[in-house]
């Protein structure tokens, strides 16, 4: 037996006669419609949608209920005669006759008035059972007729709601023409045989046409272990719960970003924690690093705009990358595709917005007087959080318009009282600079490259080292690695950076399959390719490298690699090691020499002393003074960045000093179990 998907309770079926809409009359052209559809994902519209239409049966539009709308058929009790009422209107010219024919005492549609749309009018009749199942119509032979006890299936509701919300065609018919077919709807994947069809089926039935231009087919939000929620299992989640928790922003990202709509979500509020600290607390970190400077500085943008070719090269980066977003986020959206757009967002945020142009950008905020140059850092940077706050507005409401009005109600920029009130962001193409966006990208991955070696290999980013390596694989490369070269030695803490032929012999490159990704392009060839590929030479690992392709020659087919489909790695020169993220390769000179030693424990008492001077509660713009208690391991190096020191933490003096008597003096450890104490107090 088949079985109660609630109750696991074995479950009957038994034959009943029904009433069926004869749809299959009408398949090719439900089908050619279907075509004129833009699902998401497409596999739904042409898969399963699709499918259902090809193997198309009449509809069955009858259920044995007692709650619903009565079907409109009225039938003599042999069955030879019947009639389908298609309005109030014919159903009272039709009381009328039986009233006339002796059929029916009274009509009970008689106070209704036929073209009183007024709530009032309609208030006063009811056609629902029962009372719908006390008229009795007339023949034409003269003979009662009854109306059929069963109700229409309530999907067929579902389906006439784009003319039932209009009254159509009996009101509204100008607004319903302008806002037919529907722009866009979206419902759970498992109304494919419900609400989808019947808007597609009544549509074309009556109409000919589609009743929806774009549908995203909602996937299901299963628990952490990708088993459907339910009460019966008790693996479900309470949306109030989890809101009141993490907040509805929070979790709105989270579900939106994580998987695709129409892909099924294996929820786990874990996941929302990580939205909430990795992408929320950056822009929050952002904007209270603006908000905290520009109070300082009193910034209202009240200058004018500073021309976008006068900018530093720095700015005129992130307003670029911050364009090629707009024009992404607003293709993605226009594609219906939230999740490409809130994830291009959010990569924006942490690793472009936060983690590169501020990061680079802090002297500029907190040093010197009011210039143009830190004007237009507060400008660029302003830009930036408000495109960020309107674009980002449709996925988190509440957040982005705390964001915007924070912003706005500091500069008043924007006539629109909130986010959701503003004009959406307009991508200016002069101000994309692809070749500064992709030089820039370069020193992200290899300043990535370098700092993840220096983590692999323990070696704390304040500690200097020598030199990198990179291998130069063409001229355009070189030229916009030369353009970048100050920002990764700036970035990665390393002194020099050397660019070397991609055929040089210090870096000899290995290479093996990744099944992952050949798996379905190889299928039974797979034992084969995977040969082939561990038989690269060197040149064919350059080939690929350099065109991200490469044309696999098989027997009887050609393979088409690219480098994902490839595990890349590279052996270690002694006192060197290699980092390699798909065409680029870099090596770091590991060796410490003494005058790098000393640089790395400057470095460490900068980070130290400005940690006491946020304990100590001081302005960032105060100048203090040092004094630090002389040990062994620190004294050459502090005599010999003395300059350095000073300048980054404000100090008027320090001293090395043999005791301190001071009660405010403060105990710091350094890399090595290096302990000693510093005095630090405003000047």
């Amino acid at each position: 037996y088949p079985h109660c998907w609630r109750t696991d309770k074995p479950v009957l079926y038994y034959p009943l006669d029904s009433w069926f809409i004869k749809t299959t009359e009408v398949k090719d052209k439900l089908i050619a419609n279907n075509k004129k559809i833009n699902w998401k994902p497409e596999s739904t519209g042409s898969g399963r949608f699709g499918q259902w239409l090809e193997n198309l049966q009449d509809w069955n539009l009858s259920r044995s209920r007692y709650w619903g709308i009565p079907i409109p058929i009225w039938s003599t009790k042999d069955g030879d005669e019947r009639i389908c009422i298609g309005s109030l209107a014919e159903l009272k010219t039709a009381c009328d006759e039986s009233v006339n024919k002796g059929i029916m005492d009274k009509n009970p549609l008689a106070d209704f008035s036929v073209n009183d749309m007024s709530r009032d009018n309609y208030n006063g009749i009811n056609v629902h059972r029962p009372y719908v199942d006390n008229i009795v119509l007339v023949s034409s032979t003269g003979e009662p007729m009854k109306r059929e006890a069963d109700l229409i299936d309530v999907w067929f509701d579902s389906g006439a709601m784009p003319y039932a919300q209009w009254h159509y065609p009996f009101e509204n018919k100008e607004v319903f023409e302008k806002n037919y077919p529907a722009d866009f709807i979206a419902e759970g994947v498992d109304q494919t045989r419900g609400w989808f069809f019947t808007l597609h089926a009544i549509s074309t039935l009556c109409f000919g046409d589609i009743a929806f231009k774009n549908v995203i087919s909602n996937g299901l939000v299963l628990d952490k272990n990708g088993i459907k929620m339910s009460k019966r299992l008790g693996n479900a989640t309470d949306p109030f719960e989890t809101i009141d928790k993490y907040g509805a922003d929070a979790t709105r990202w989270y579900m939106i970003t994580n998987a695709q709509p129409w892909d099924n979500l294996k929820f786990n509020t874990e996941g929302i924690e990580e939205v909430k600290r990795k992408f929320f607390g950056t822009l929050y970190n952002t904007y209270s690093f603006f908000a905290m400077y520009a109070n300082i500085d009193s910034f209202t943008f009240e200058e004018d705009k500073i021309n976008h070719d006068s900018l530093p090269e720095i700015d005129r980066w992130v307003i670029s990358e911050l364009n090629t977003l707009i024009k992404d986020v607003d293709s993605h959206l226009e594609n219906y595709d939230p999740t490409r757009a809130g994830r291009a967002i959010q990569n924006f945020v942490v690793d472009k917005l936060s983690n590169w142009y501020v990061r680079l950008c802090r002297r500029r905020f907190w040093k010197g007087e009011y210039t143009e140059d830190k004007i237009a850092a507060y400008q660029t940077l302003y830009t930036c959080l408000e495109s960020v706050a309107v674009l980002s507005s449709s996925i988190s409401p509440f957040y982005m318009d705390q964001l915007y009005i924070d912003l706005n109600k500091a500069t008043g920029n924007n006539q629109a009282e909130s986010v959701h009130l503003a004009d959406f962001p307009t991508y200016q193409e002069n101000l994309i600079d692809t070749d500064l966006e992709e030089r820039m990208s370069n020193a992200q991955r290899i300043s990535s490259l370098v700092l993840g070696i220096r983590k692999k290999e323990n070696i704390r980013v304040r500690q200097p080292l020598q030199k990198i390596m990179v291998p130069a694989s063409s001229s355009k490369f070189e030229e916009q690695l030369k353009a970048v070269k100050e920002l990764i030695l700036s970035e990665t803490n390393v002194k020099e950076l050397e660019m070397i032929s991609p055929d040089s012999d210090m870096l000899v490159k290995k290479v093996k399959p990744n099944f992952k990704t050949l798996g379905k392009k190889c299928g039974r060839n797979m034992k084969l390719v995977a040969g082939r590929i561990n038989d690269f030479t060197q040149d064919d690992i350059k080939t690929i490298e350099q065109n991200n392709s490469y044309t696999l020659a098989l027997e009887t087919e050609e393979i088409e690699l690219t480098l994902d489909d490839l595990v890349i790695t590279s052996d270690d020169i002694p006192g060197w090691k290699i980092g390699i993220d798909s065409e680029l390769t870099v090596a770091l000179d590991v060796t410490l020499n003494e005058e790098l030693k000393e640089e790395g424990i400057a470095r460490e008492f900068v980070n130290r002393i400005q940690n006491l001077r946020k304990e100590s509660q001081f302005e960032v713009t105060d100048n203090i003074v040092l004094k630090i208690l002389k040990h062994d391991s620190i004294n050459s190096a502090i005599n010999n960045n003395l300059k350095y020191i000073c300048a980054e933490t404000l100090s008027t003096s320090l001293e090395l000093v043999n005791e301190i008597n001071s009660t405010s003096k403060a105990k710091i450890e350094l890399e090595d179990n290096i302990k000693t104490f510093i005095a630090i107090e405003k000047n």
